[in-house]
């Protein structure tokens, strides 16, 4: 469907905020791997603008009515050229709103997160007119993964070349694709549910592979004949080559420890024997035997990282040199400031928490304009989402002397916290673990998600049988199940890493909540259960 234009390039996206409430909550922080208290926080609207610091940000919808943009990108031509899930490939002028449909792949298969995802331009596209493309296809019930070649001539994208093809699944395909200054080809891909292929370096999955521009194996690469470049990734939703020359990815972990990783050659990334920081008796034990490059930072609970951009502009100079991260679970931008060398991350501010959604994609512009792409039409959008104009790209910049803005622009003070949506009640206890672990499957109301994750309330696993419920939570679960008549075959993670009394919480939370009349849960029980399955 033809996205509906805005005709000014500071149109407004109409947000109106009154008041924002940081949870007080104990969190894990990965990077010191200790429990830290977090502070609370109310921002207020101030005079209509997003302050940073002394910078005034303005915010603007570039293009909306999208079907799920999944990459964004700046082109050489100065059109911000992207793609959407069920298969089309646009550009769209952010000075005007006008957009060009490049083309529609007819191949596409689509469901759940798979479809056409990740995009590359070549970085010199007058001498090597190629766009790369990553998505889904189905032949029979094969599920695979392809990488192919366009030649863009005349704002059209024509004769495909099909690089590689992997295994692929209605999840964890990765989703990025870059090219470096070199000409050299990066591509994330996802372990496709199958973690065991993410340490196996004779598999495809799980790896960030390196290609020739014509899909040839580099001489160079860390494994003779192997596009494999790095390994041991769950799924990978962030691929940045910055301009400070080193490359950057963001992961999804899966109970705990979504990660930011600076990447090396031939590096191995850990999952699944190593998630986040090796900071487990067991994790240690793995690394003496097999060296793991540790994440430039962990989120515990995760945060659904998606597209990662540099930022080297002094247009907003507070994000000088720092890696932005949008975010789906978390609904916010991440501003993730570097050390001067890149290897390090010095600080995290979080802004534009739950005004916009879900966000899955980011890039800049050469003068420093920041353009971020909503996913609010996707198989799994958050609660007050989508919104009539979703989905959309936004304009985030540096307001100037002179510019004519439009009258709904918010201010966000700087923090480092996570915040409520405005007016959301601030949870605590049972009710909060699972706001933080389950609400983004199960939902707040404990309904699930129809044919995808199955609902808590009145389903036998959740009010029946106690010490069946602790060993789902300890152990996870896996395979095809019924509840409430219905089938699900989708993974639940172990979340045995919860002490006795914080699953003891959230496990008589889900009992008495969404209708649910069950006993409760005591931390005795959970103990017990965790001893039976020792």
């Amino acid at each position: 469907m033809m996205g509906k234009l805005n005709s000014t390039r500071n149109s407004s996206i109409g947000l109106l905020l009154c008041l924002l409430l940081a949870s007080c909550c104990n969190t894990r922080d990965n990077s010191s791997g200790q429990s830290n208290k977090k502070r609370i926080v109310v921002q207020t609207i101030i005079e209509n603008k997003l302050l940073v610091d002394s910078t005034e940000i303005g915010l603007s919808t570039i293009i909306s009515n999208l079907e799920v943009p999944w990459e964004i990108a700046w082109g050489q031509d100065n059109w911000i050229w992207f793609t959407e899930q069920r298969g089309r490939i646009s550009k769209v002028n952010p000075a005007t709103g006008e957009r060009k449909i490049l083309l529609n792949i007819a191949d596409v298969w689509h469901e759940r997160t798979a479809g056409l995802l990740g995009m590359a331009l070549h970085p010199d596209m007058k001498k090597f007119p190629y766009v790369v493309v990553d998505y889904t296809y189905r032949q029979d019930t094969t599920i695979l993964s392809r990488l192919v070649r366009y030649t863009s001539i005349n704002d059209t994208l024509i004769n495909p070349v099909l690089l590689l093809e992997i295994p692929g699944n209605t999840a964890h395909n990765g989703s990025r694709v870059t090219i470096g200054p070199d000409g050299k080809i990066f591509w994330a891909t996802g372990d496709a549910v199958h973690s065991e292929r993410a340490q196996d370096t004779k598999s495809l999955n799980g790896k960030i592979l390196r290609l020739n521009i014509d899909g040839s194996i580099p001489k160079d690469n860390p494994i003779e004949k192997s596009a494999v470049w790095a390994f041991g990734y769950r799924n990978i939703q962030g691929l940045v080559y910055a301009a400070n020359g080193i490359l950057y990815t963001s992961e999804h972990g899966d109970a705990t420890d979504d990660e930011v990783n600076l990447i090396r050659k031939g590096g191995n990334y850990g999952w699944p024997d190593v998630t986040g920081f090796y900071d487990t008796p067991a994790e240690q034990a793995y690394n003496r035997k097999k060296t793991i490059a540790e994440p430039l930072k962990a989120w515990t609970p995760t945060i659904a990282p998606a597209g990662i951009a540099y930022y080297g502009s002094d247009a907003i100079p507070e994000w000088h040199n720092s890696l932005l991260l949008t975010t789906l679970k978390a609904q916010s931008l991440r501003v993730l400031q570097l050390d001067k060398a890149g290897k390090t991350i010095l600080s995290e501010r979080v802004f534009f928490n739950k005004v916009l959604g879900r966000l899955r994609s980011v890039c800049v512009s050469p003068d420093g304009d920041v353009y971020i792409a909503t996913s609010n039409r996707d198989w799994n959008p958050p609660k007050d989402f989508p919104k009539a104009s979703d989905d959309r790209i936004v304009r985030v910049f540096s307001i100037k002397p002179g510019d004519k803005l439009s009258p709904a622009y918010v201010n966000l003070q700087q923090h480092t916290d996570s915040l409520s949506t405005p007016g959301e009640e601030i949870a605590s206890g049972g009710q909060l673990i699972y706001n933080q672990y389950c609400s983004s499957c199960h939902k707040q109301d404990g309904n699930g998600i129809a044919g995808t994750f199955p609902p808590l309330r009145a389903a036998k696993q959740a009010v029946g049988n106690k010490q069946e419920l602790i060993h789902i939570l300890l152990n996870g679960l896996s395979g095809p199940i019924k509840v409430n008549g219905q089938k699900y075959n989708q993974q639940m993670p172990a979340f045995h890493f919860l002490s006795d009394t914080e699953i003891a919480e959230v496990l008589t939370y889900v009992r008495s909540a969404f209708d649910n009349q069950a006993t409760p849960i005591t931390a005795n029980e959970v103990k017990s259960e965790r001893k039976a399955n020792q």
